[in-house]
């Protein structure tokens, strides 16, 4: 090859190499097909989630499916997102339950295993009984298990799920924590097995008990805020009642630990799309919770927070694994 042509050869070969994003596909936008969404629990937890996926799948502009995975307070669906692909196509609905599965031994990794994306709402606990019995405050229900032969039948979704750990919380606080049998009320609900007389007392989500309390089939006797809930206005606090308890359950969405940064950015604006919607806002109000939107590194600093409270709570308890 002579010099010219050798010079003519590199001359075009430079030219190629100095085109190569113009050669190249352009990298896919996310998200480019549906995001699912694991949903830990049904209840309340499901219908918020099912809201949520909705008006995101908006945002988006591909849907976001709730797929539910119960079991194990929490534990099958954290197992299952937790080894999934970080790539923001499966995400979690998690909760506080992050913290007790962990703590109570029901799976092997801590939140540290998932990359917080948005916190989205909180609940209070109520503690309800059966009207008729008699119980109209914490004080009446204490000193009617201090009378009895036996034991207080407490409903609980699961052996040390948040239901339970709520419950002996309060029941702890209270000095009756010795008098408590908790029962898991399986694929039933609380109200229904309140009303139906297998147990005395359970814990769970105001939206469970509003038209029952309405129908004036249920009593709540407390809530375990520091606040009133706004679904159930006539129900004090447990610390309005002299019995100092504040536990608070709050949810918000999750991805495996390594999902890109600006993945985790585009389904935390998404899901903040969400909580301003009207049609969130009304659910808040018809399911009986509060938004509480966070965004990824606030609510990163919460869980981490809550999980040193609930393993201190737990060992307590007596609840913890070591």
């Amino acid at each position: 090859m002579t010099p010219k042509r050798t010079i003519r050869a590199l001359v075009a070969a430079a030219g190629l190499l100095a085109t190569p994003l113009v050669a190249l596909p352009a990298l896919a936008q996310f998200p480019d097909k549906p995001v699912e969404m694991t949903v830990l629990f049904g209840g309340t937890a499901n219908s918020i989630a099912q809201v949520l996926a909705t008006e995101m799948g908006k945002s988006l502009g591909k849907p976001v499916v709730p797929v539910s995975r119960p079991g194990g307070g929490g534990a099958v669906g954290y197992s299952y997102v937790a080894d999934t692909r970080p790539d923001g196509y499966n995400i979690v609905w998690n909760s506080n339950s992050i913290n007790t599965a962990y703590h109570t031994g029901k799976i092997a990794f801590d939140y540290q295993k998932f990359a917080p994306i948005a916190m989205v709402s909180s609940e209070v606990p109520a503690l309800a009984v059966k009207a008729g019995r008699g119980w109209a405050s914490l004080d009446d229900l204490k000193a009617a298990v201090e009378k009895m032969p036996g034991k207080l039948k407490v409903g609980i979704s699961g052996k040390g799920s948040f239901t339970q750990l709520v419950s002996a919380a309060l029941f702890d606080a209270m000095g009756i924590g010795d008098k408590i049998a908790y029962i898991s009320y399986g694929d039933g609900k609380a109200p229904v097995e309140l009303m139906a007389g297998r147990i005395d007392a359970a814990v769970q989500w105001p939206g469970q008990y509003k038209s029952y309390v309405d129908s004036g089939q249920l009593d709540v006797l407390a809530v375990t805020g520091k606040k009133r809930v706004a679904l159930l206005p006539e129900a004090k606090t447990a610390i309005e009642q002299g019995y100092d308890v504040d536990i608070t359950m709050w949810r918000g969405l999750a991805a495996p630990k390594g999902t890109p940064p600006e993945v985790v950015k585009a389904l935390q604006e998404a899901a903040q799309k969400a909580t301003e919607d009207p049609a969130f806002e009304k659910a808040a109000k018809t399911l009986g919770f509060e938004i509480s939107y966070e965004d990824s590194a606030a609510f990163g600093k919460e869980i981490a927070k809550d999980d040193a409270f609930y393993a201190k709570l737990l060992g307590h308890l007596g609840l913890k694994q070591q």
